[in-house]
């Protein structure tokens, strides 16, 4: 029997769970429509909340980067990898989110990987949310840190939790939560979790991923979204959702960066982004700090797909955002439901099913962008009345 038989098995159980995830591939930039699997069809799937990954100002940014600089960084920051254009990013990024300094890192994933062990200990405590990331959660498992979990955006059950820690005698408290999560849409509470952190002389640690580009003043995030500049210790950001490219930053107090180039294991271990990444990402905070046409528009865009899908009947659950999460519940009724959009309608929505989401809530995840016209999200919300009704979701 082969060593490697136990996968073949589990791999067997996952398809007849409907669990198992077919991996499309695409040929074409990302952009409200793409070619996958060989067809044109309608872009509902990614994070491109604000259509940059095919702008031509990064593209253009990237090239001269290209001639400039090269392709790869080389090395890690710490030995030979850090370019005058990571500096520059920094820097940029620092005054886009009106801290003292931000650290680049190579994405949102990495950046929580640097920086939950970086600032814990073993006599410290994490207190997370239930629903965090997979990023948070591999981050606390990495920490020495004893660990706690309040339920979803619960604020009381975040006090109690906090004053158990302290009645434990722990040195340094950590609260960490998503800012936007992302397979409901709902943003956390943050202006209460920093009150509650306040009384409890806790630090407090978002991973706005969700956020960037999204909430706040032009895309500023969800910090500025709530107005707690200086009140938020660790801001995670990712570069590769509404700007488009690739990459992830910590931002915060110098103090806070310093140390994260001192001990920050993917920082330290790791190599630096590269160059036509870091200028494309340059590009995109001028576009999002010259003006806020794109976060409007996709607001407007979101306000309505989500209109035309209730008045179908679909449940959209609570999204508060761009994110709209079309609940279905079965897991093989939403993988269905999504090879049949793409296979009948030319609408490219991909199921949501465990882990990513509990057993039982799977789901099509609809994401918003920039990039849709006002005819595409017509075309994509018809497209879904005529599958959910086939298959009996909405009457």
């Amino acid at each position: 029997m082969s060593k490697m038989e136990f996968l073949a098995r589990e791999l067997e159980r996952l398809e007849a769970e409907g669990l198992y995830n077919r991996i499309r591939h695409i040929d074409s930039p990302q952009g409200g429509w793409l070619v996958v699997d060989g067809e044109r069809v309608l872009n509902f799937c990614s994070n491109n909340y604000l259509g940059l990954a095919d702008d031509p100002r990064l593209v253009a940014a990237a090239k001269d980067a290209l001639d400039r600089y090269g392709v790869g960084p080389g090395a890690v920051r710490t030995i030979a990898g850090t370019m005058t254009i990571h500096d520059e990013l920094e820097r940029r990024l620092a005054e886009f989110k009106g801290v003292e300094a931000t650290i680049a890192l190579q994405s949102g994933f990495t950046a929580n990987l640097a920086v939950i062990p970086a600032i814990t200990g073993p006599d410290d405590v994490i207190i997370s949310d239930e629903l965090n990331h997979a990023s948070i959660v591999d981050g606390v498992r990495l920490s020495k840190a004893r660990r706690k979990i309040y339920p979803h955006a619960d604020v009381d059950g975040l006090r109690e939790q906090l004053a158990a820690a302290r009645d434990e005698g722990a040195e340094r408290i950590l609260i960490i939560t998503d800012g936007v999560f992302s397979m409901d849409g709902d943003v956390a509470p943050l202006d209460a979790i920093v009150d509650a952190a306040d009384a409890y002389q806790a630090m407090v640690m978002v991973d706005d991923a969700h956020g960037e580009g999204v909430l706040g003043r032009g895309g500023r995030g969800i910090v500025d979204h709530f107005d707690l500049h200086g009140r938020v210790d660790v801001e995670v950001g990712t570069m590769s959702k509404a700007f488009g490219v690739v990459g992830g930053y910590v931002a915060g107090s110098k103090v806070l960066v310093d140390w994260l180039q001192q001990r920050g294991r993917p920082f330290l271990f790791s190599s630096a982004p590269t160059p036509p990444d870091v200028a494309a990402c340059i590009a995109a905070v001028d576009i999002l700090e010259g003006s806020t046409e794109l976060v409007d528009r996709l607001w407007a865009n979101a306000a309505a797909f989500k209109a035309a899908m209730v008045e179908v009947g679909f449940d959209i659950g609570h999204s508060e955002t761009p994110i709209t999460p079309v609940m279905l519940g079965d897991e093989k009724v939403a993988r269905e439901f999504s090879r049949r959009l793409f296979d009948d309608e030319g609408v490219f929505a991909q199921a949501i099913a465990y882990p990513t989401v509990p057993r039982g809530k799977a789901r099509i995840r609809v994401m918003i962008s920039a990039a849709h016209s006002d005819e595409d999200l017509a075309y994509g919300a018809e497209a879904f009345a005529r599958v959910g009704k086939a298959l009996g979701v909405v009457s």
